[in-house]
């Protein structure tokens, strides 16, 4: 049963379960006051119980959908909260089990902070419990720091647990963002194979039979001005079926040269499938078909890296993505509600998209402003959907 639950969840009810702990001895003693002077210390007044249940609450929510959402400035002072409550816990129960909700703390700081900045806040808060340890347990300094420390030890330890469980979930988000990208990349090269085989096919059949029937047709009209009789009926009938099987053949490969488009709606939305924290918004044209492979193969790229850039740098939660046709050109743009920027500087992915761009006559429009986005217009010449066709009698 445990399989079926993922690790941020475990790693969430073993932080409430620890909590829940805590609360036992602290409440035995609070109902239950005795003579001696350790169970005076843990009888916590109602000021150390607001702040336990400050505690249970933040760690509540803040946990919720972990490694799941964007974090917002909420979540950091959720865990300002969580640390000053379980200071709090201490201080007013005059014993160390707030260290041991620092403990719990600890296991949020890896999705909250920079791995510097969380052992520094780890180190910090299992620090300011030193005065406790003195004050009301009667610890000489050095033992409160050993003791403080030693408790700092295994709040490494749950810091490390959850460094890993942030380290598996950023891998199966790029694993998924991956597999969706070779989804959309194996749909474009199976219809790029299927029109290359067709178009391959259609020269065949244009460049072989074309030829040798035109040349059949030609040597049977002439035939049938040199015979007479009965024998030029029969010429001029193997003409008539010349003539009809040349028109079969023509007709044959305007049908294969007109079913040759790849679809590029299809790979688009491929590309949209599954990716991590996320919400696509796609308005495609139908049907959005492009002749040359090696246009749509950019135009899927230059998706691929807006959807890229916008789970990896702006911190968006939505991306709008809308694709049609003008003309002879396709126009891609793709806009997301993430962070933006009032200057743009192009990192490899945009100069390469550029690059690939310019290669086929396409350019690119960026547009951004801090706090409202980051938009991509990408417009690109592709060739018009067209049959060749074979003139009437003759082959080009």
């Amino acid at each position: 049963m445990l399989v079926k639950i993922s690790h941020t969840r475990l790693l969430r009810y073993a932080g409430l379960f620890t909590w829940a702990m805590v609360g036992l001895p602290l409440l035995y003693f609070w109902l239950r006051p005795q003579p001696a002077a350790i169970s005076e210390n843990m009888a916590m007044p109602w000021q150390g119980w607001a702040a336990y249940l400050a505690f249970g609450g933040g760690y509540i929510w803040l946990t919720r959908n972990l490694g799941e959402r964007h974090r917002n400035p909420a979540d950091y002072l959720l865990l300002l909260v969580l640390t000053v409550a379980a200071l709090g816990v201490s201080y007013f129960s005059g014993t160390g089990m707030g260290s041991v909700l620092l403990m719990v703390a600890a296991c949020v700081l890896p999705w909250l902070l920079p791995l510097p900045l969380g052992v520094v806040w780890l180190l910090a808060s299992q620090l300011a419990v030193v005065p406790v340890f003195i004050r009301w347990l009667g610890f000489p300094p050095l033992e409160a720091l050993m003791q403080s420390m030693l408790y700092a030890g295994f709040s490494g330890f749950v810091f490390v647990v959850s460094l890993v469980a942030l380290q598996q979930v950023q891998a199966r988000e790029e694993q998924r963002r991956l597999n969706a990208e070779l989804r959309a990349t194996r749909a474009l090269l199976a219809d790029s194979a299927r029109v290359n085989e067709r178009t391959r096919i259609s020269r065949e059949l244009h460049d072989l039979l074309g030829h040798h029937l035109t040349a059949l047709s030609l040597n049977l009209e002439v035939a049938g001005h040199l015979s007479e009789g009965r024998a030029k009926e029969h010429v001029q009938q193997a003409h008539t079926l010349a003539r009809l099987l040349l028109t079969d053949v023509r007709e044959a490969v305007s049908q294969l040269r007109e079913g040759g488009a790849i679809d590029l709606a299809s790979a688009l939305r491929l590309l949209a499938e599954n990716v991590p924290k996320l919400d696509i918004h796609m308005q495609i044209d139908e049907p959005l078909t492009v002749d040359d492979p090696e246009c749509a193969h950019v135009l899927l790229r230059c998706a691929q890296e807006a959807i890229t850039n916008a789970v990896r740098h702006s911190g968006a939660s939505g991306l709008w993505l809308n694709a049609r046709r003008e003309g002879s050109h396709v126009i891609l743009q793709v806009r997301d509600d993430g962070r933006g920027c009032d200057q743009v500087t192009a990192g490899n992915g945009l100069r390469g998209l550029g690059e690939r761009l310019r290669q086929h006559g396409g350019r690119v429009e960026i547009v951004s402003q801090r706090n409202h986005g980051f938009q991509l217009t990408i417009t690109l010449p592709v060739a018009p959907n067209a049959a060749t066709r074979l003139p009437e009698g003759v082959t080009a």
